[in-house]
């Protein structure tokens, strides 16, 4: 769930495909005060808090990437669509954040959700972006004219994604493993729940909005599953190699937890190759399914970030 290439304090500029990226932003804030009209004082200011702070977007950015390389257009519904799976990114976040999972103070350079707001303030923020989500997929469909059983497979893919079988079932599997030693088959079980899963759904939900096949789906599928083991890889290694200056967030934060990570199960020159490994095989799939542009570049950040 939680990645360091979010935490950066910079704003839309750095990171991949930064004009596709100010439009989630433009959208993200539109869609934010649409969905908070009525609601004011601080549980208002905890939702724009979790879900406008500065972040890269790899996660939209991955739907409308895989949307335009299955034939679709980069139209405003298609991108409140991706704005879905920010959402629940934000959302796992705040979670994640909380003294009891976690315990973390600060989030992309400032205090993260329950240290300004207030823990219970943060449980219902996180609570409150699922069903946020949930209603942006429907509203997308109906604005692309996606017929039912498309939406429906939309709102199934972010479902599965964000519960037992992806980030939830992974951040539990996380939690569990704190402290003990953990086999290569486990680690990667924990990072395919917690990480790869929602990266995975936007790649399938941007190719299915678009109107690719479900038997076509596979190998883009693939693509977003190893590209998420990268991005973790290497947002091990960051914790470890890298300053709280450049994070964003308190270094070495799995060593004190006692984290099952890429390092600490691999040690860090094979996870650094491991990193490495995963990108290419990434690369090969996109390159197998004739590329994209915003794909491309989110690629090369991966395994080219230092934040």
């Amino acid at each position: 769930m939680e990645t360091a290439a979010e935490t950066t304090t910079e704003g839309s500029a750095a990171g991949p495909a930064p004009d596709l990226r100010r439009r989630v932003d433009r959208a993200l804030t539109r869609i934010v005060e649409e969905e908070l009209a009525g609601l004011s004082g601080r549980s208002a200011e905890a939702v724009r808090d979790a879900v406008l702070s500065p972040g890269k977007r790899i996660r939209p950015l991955l739907l409308l990437g895989a949307h335009r390389a299955a034939g679709g257009d980069v139209s405003e519904p298609a991108v409140e669509l991706a704005c879905s799976v920010e959402l629940v990114h934000a959302y796992s976040l705040v979670h994640d954040d909380l003294p009891c999972m976690d315990d973390d103070v600060l989030r992309r350079g400032r205090p993260t959700v329950h240290v300004r707001f207030g823990v219970r303030t943060a449980i219902l923020t996180g609570a409150a972006l699922m069903p946020m989500a949930v209603r942006l997929v429907a509203r997308a469909g109906e604005a692309l004219g996606l017929p039912d059983e498309r939406t429906r497979l939309l709102l199934h893919r972010l479902a599965v994604a964000s519960g037992g079988a992806g980030m939830v079932g992974g951040q539990l599997l996380d939690l569990r493993a704190e402290g003990r030693p953990v086999h290569a088959d486990e680690l990667q079980r924990i990072h395919r729940g917690k990480t790869a899963a929602l990266m995975e759904a936007a790649v399938r939900m941007g190719a299915t909005a678009a109107g690719r096949e479900e038997d076509r789906l596979r190998r883009i599928g693939r693509f977003g599953r190893r590209l998420g083991l990268a991005f973790q890889a290497v947002d091990d290694i960051l914790d470890v190699t890298g300053e709280t200056e450049e994070l964003g967030k308190a270094g070495g934060r799995d060593r004190e937890l006692g984290k099952a990570t890429y390092p600490s199960v691999l040690g860090l020159e094979a996870s650094e190759r491991a990193a490495r490994e995963l990108a290419a095989a990434a690369r090969d799939d996109l390159e197998a399914l004739g590329g994209d542009r915003v794909l491309e570049e989110i690629v090369q950040f991966v395994v080219r970030r230092r934040r």
